[in-house]
């Protein structure tokens, strides 16, 4: 029982190096480890030592300590296996109780998004996308933020690929009016769809990363157009941001 009690304990303190150097915005230093911790510096050494042996934190040429690439091999690994649909929907239902509409999570094929999940409003009334269709990019909140992030260019080249085809009298057909949508919806972190797709529906929609910076997702509410409101944009965005930290984004 005792050597499985200092097993424990060393693995809990190994824990505790990892994420004070985690915090640390630069290779931290044996001194700031053992104060982070309340390690002794020489049990902070023993394990520190043992971690750099294994490539689980690199020692730098300062003799301060960061993480080792073998963490990041590893972290990818899980977020290959990880299921994002998993993970989204108990946000996603947090989000559609707050609103009281419909949060849809997308992903992107080729020029389209595609719905993955969803969490359904609760009442009789409510926008209701069904798992697996799809919709152009530039009708869609989430796909015009999809095209934003990549820039002028990529709007200019999927207008030419798509023609930008009209599903309502509000779509943006043209590519100047597509353009200052997009670039304008990154600026500022969300994008809207006002009647672009379906008449009578009106969108917010985020953009959600992995932990390597990329847009992996969408997450957005929809509503019928007279009950949306812009301001939901801030919670809209939190749960994208809470979503992007599940997958291991940080921002800088």
């Amino acid at each position: 029982m005792k050597a499985g009690s200092n097993s424990i304990q060393v693995i809990a303190r190994l824990a505790q190096l990892l994420d004070a150097i985690a915090a640390q915005d630069e290779p931290a230093s044996l001194k700031t480890l053992s104060a982070e911790t309340g390690l002794h510096p020489s049990t902070a050494f023993r394990i520190l030592a043992s971690l750099a042996e294994q490539g689980i934190v690199e020692r730098t040429t300062r003799g301060n300590y960061q993480l080792g690439i073998k963490l990041m091999q590893l972290g990818s690994r899980v977020n290959a296996s990880v299921d994002i649909r998993k993970l989204a929907l108990p946000l996603m239902e947090r989000l559609r109780d707050s609103l009281g509409e419909t949060v849809n999570l997308t992903v992107r094929e080729a020029d389209e998004v595609v719905y993955i999940e969803r969490a359904l409003a609760k009442r009789m009334m409510r926008v209701e996308q069904v798992i697996g269709s799809r919709a152009p990019l530039h009708v869609t909140a989430v796909g015009k933020l999809m095209l934003g992030v990549q820039g002028e260019a990529a709007c200019r080249s999927y207008a030419k690929r798509s023609k930008l085809p009209a599903y309502t009298a509000n779509t943006r057909t043209r590519i100047t009016a597509l353009m200052q949508d997009c670039i304008g919806a990154v600026t500022r972190g969300y994008a809207l769809d006002n009647e672009e797709a379906e008449l009578g529906v009106g969108c917010i929609g985020t953009l959600v990363r992995d932990a390597s910076g990329h847009v992996v997702a969408g997450l957005s509410v929809s509503a019928p157009i007279e009950r949306r409101r812009d301001e939901w944009a801030a919670q809209v965005i939190a749960t994208s941001e809470r979503l992007s930290t599940l997958l291991g984004y940080r921002t800088a």
